[in-house]
């Protein structure tokens, strides 16, 4: 019998926050981990001047938090100054690309899960029976 995920803290964003900046630190910096879950979540970090190019976003809905550091989100319409404590709504599908300031940019997404990809073999035919 499995026994039900209980409540904790999984990571020190506060800490996460405090390395923006770090020469060549680029991508998912923390990542969500628990087996089972509904929600992906992640601590993105930029280095200074680094970017994110516009791209359509995925299938989900998508919060943002900002964590420490600056930036820009560039969407469809509108450029968007990112700061501390800025939380961004990013709706499902939407244009979006993410410049980081000088000192770098940390923020956090989270988004429904989505199913991981499932790569299988070709489809096996049954054995046909033959005529006599």
């Amino acid at each position: 019998m499995t026994r039900p995920a209980v409540p904790r803290i999984l990571a020190d964003t506060a800490g996460l926050a405090a390395a923006t900046g770090e020469p060549g630190v680029s991508g998912a910096v923390w990542k969500l981990q628990e087996p089972s879950r509904d929600l992906d979540a992640n601590v993105i970090a930029l280095a200074p001047g680094g970017t994110i190019d516009l791209h359509d976003g995925p299938d989900v809905d998508v919060l943002i938090h900002v964590l420490a550091g600056s930036g820009v989100l560039t969407t469809a319409g509108d450029q968007l100054d990112l700061a501390p404590g800025a939380l961004v709504w990013l709706p499902r599908r939407s244009r979006r690309g993410v410049a980081a300031g000088q000192e770098g940019l940390r923020y956090l997404t989270v988004h429904q899960r989505r199913q991981a990809l499932v790569i299988t073999g070709p489809a096996t035919s049954r054995p046909r029976a033959h005529s006599a």
